[in-house]
C-alpha cells in the first residue's frame, strides 16, 4: 500500500487547487479528509454514476465538510474494470462498481451483484442486512484489503437488446453479445459469443456492428445510452439479473484510519445511497419503457423454451463454480436464505401479485 499523505491547511477549491487537495490516499489533519472515488460508470448515467455523486454529497453534508470525495467516471483515471485492484492496492481510496465484474478472481463475487435466477431486490437487500450476506462479503473482501458496502441496486434488469428476433434457443447461437457476470457465462453455454465491454463502449460497438446484441441495465439507462437507436428488439425478463447490487469499496487501511464516528457516517451514507438508487430505478424504468415502446422499439418476452435452456445453463455454471471453495461456502448460506425467503414470498407476496394481475 502506498504511504498516506498528511496535508495541513488545504482548502477545497476548484480544478486548479484540486491537484493539491486530492491524492490517492489523503487523510488530512484536523479531521479534514479528502478522498478520490473511481467508478465503473459513464458520467451520463445519472443513476449509476449519480449514486457515487450522491454519496459524495451526503457524506460532505453529514460530516459538515470534514469528509469530501471527488468522483471520477470510468476511464477518467483508470479503466472501468480496474477500479477494484486500484483500491485494493491503495492507489485510490474508494470506488463504486459492480462486484460481478470481478468473477475472474473468484466466482463468489457474483453473489454480491446477481446470480442467474437468483434474488429480487427486496430479497437481496434482506440477505445483505439481516441474512448474513454482509458478513460473508466482508470475509471475501478482507483478503484484498477492502471494506465493502452495498452501493445501490438497479432492481430487475432486462434481457437485452437484439437486432433479430429470439423465438427459440437456436436464435441465440453465434450472436456476438455484451453480457457481464455469470449471466454471460450462461449465454455462452447457449452458443453466444460473449464480449465484455464497459457501459461507455456498448452503444458504439452496436452502432458499428461489432456486436449483434447487448445487455446493459434497464429502460431508463438503456434509453440514456441510446440503445433504441442501434437495436430493434428489447427482451424481458432479466433471468440473469432479477436484481443487481452494486458496491462501494474502501481500501481497508484507509478506512480503518478514520475515526469511529466517520466510519459510521460512511456506512450510513452508503446505506442511504443504496436505497436512493433503487428508488430511482423503480420510479423511472416504467416511464422509460413506455417511451421506448412509443418510439418504435419492439418489446418482446423470451419464450419458455428459451428460458428453460438458459436455466439449464445456469445450473451447469453453478455446478462448475461449486468446485471453488469461496463459492461453495457462500452458496450454502445464500441458498438456505433464498429458499426461506422465496418460500415465504410464494405464500404471500407472489399470491398477492398474481391476484392483482388477474384483476387487471
Amino acid at each position: 500500500m502506498q504511504r498516506r499523505k498528511f496535508i495541513k491547511g488545504v482548502g477545497f477549491g476548484g480544478a486548479a487547487a484540486a491537484s493539491t487537495v486530492f491524492s490517492p490516499n489523503v487523510i488530512a489533519s484536523n479531521r479534514k479528509f479528502r478522498l478520490e472515488m473511481v467508478t465503473s460508470w459513464p458520467s451520463a448515467l445519472d443513476n449509476l454514476y449519480g449514486t457515487a455523486e450522491y454519496f459524495a454529497r451526503r457524506i460532505e453534508e453529514m460530516t459538515d465538510g470534514d469528509v469530501r470525495v471527488r468522483t471520477y467516471p470510468g476511464g477518467a483515471q483508470i479503466g472501468p474494470f480496474e477500479v477494484y485492484d486500484a483500491v485494493s492496492s491503495g492507489a485510490f481510496s474508494c470506488c463504486h462498481t459492480a462486484p460481478y465484474y470481478f468473477i475472474g478472481k473468484t466466482p463468489a463475487h457474483g453473489f454480491f451483484t446477481a446470480l442467474p435466477f437468483g434474488l429480487t431486490l427486496d430479497e437481496q437487500n434482506a440477505w445483505m442486512t439481516a441474512g448474513g450476506g454482509q458478513e460473508l462479503w466482508n470475509e471475501l473482501s478482507e483478503r484484498d484489503n477492502l471494506v465493502p458496502f452495498p452501493g445501490g441496486n438497479t432492481s430487475a434488469q432486462t434481457g437485452g437488446w437484439f437486432n433479430k428476433e429470439i423465438n427459440s434457443p437456436d436464435d441465440l447461437r453465434g450472436l456476438r453479445m455484451r453480457f457481464p457476470g455469470h449471466g454471460g457465462r450462461v449465454m455462452a453455454k447457449a452458443g453466444v459469443n460473449i464480449q465484455q465491454l464497459p457501459g461507455g463502449e456498448v452503444f458504439t460497438a452496436m452502432d458499428r456492428g461489432t456486436l449483434d446484441a447487448a445487455e446493459w441495465v434497464g429502460p431508463y439507462d438503456d434509453q440514456t445510452l441510446g440503445m433504441q437507436d442501434v437495436a430493434k428488439y428489447y427482451y424481458l425478463p432479466s433471468w440473469a439479473e432479477p436484481s443487481a447490487m452494486v458496491a462501494f469499496y474502501f481500501n481497508s487501511g484507509i478506512f480503518n484510519d478514520f475515526p469511529t464516528d466517520i466510519q459510521h457516517q460512511i456506512r450510513a451514507c452508503c446505506h442511504e445511497a443504496n436505497t436512493w438508487m433503487a428508488g430511482r430505478y423503480l420510479a423511472r424504468n416504467p416511464v422509460a419503457l413506455d417511451e421506448l415502446r412509443n418510439s418504435g422499439v419492439e418489446v418482446r418476452t423470451f419464450s419458455e423454451e428459451t428460458l428453460s435452456v438458459l436455466q439449464e445453463g445456469a445450473q451447469a455454471v453453478h455446478e462448475e463454480d461449486m468446485e471453488n471453495e469461496d463459492y461453495a461456502r457462500i452458496h450454502k448460506e445464500w441458498d438456505a436464505f433464498r429458499r426461506r425467503v422465496q418460500g415465504w414470498n410464494s405464500q404471500n407476496t407472489y399470491l398477492y401479485r398474481r391476484f392483482l394481475e388477474g384483476d387487471a
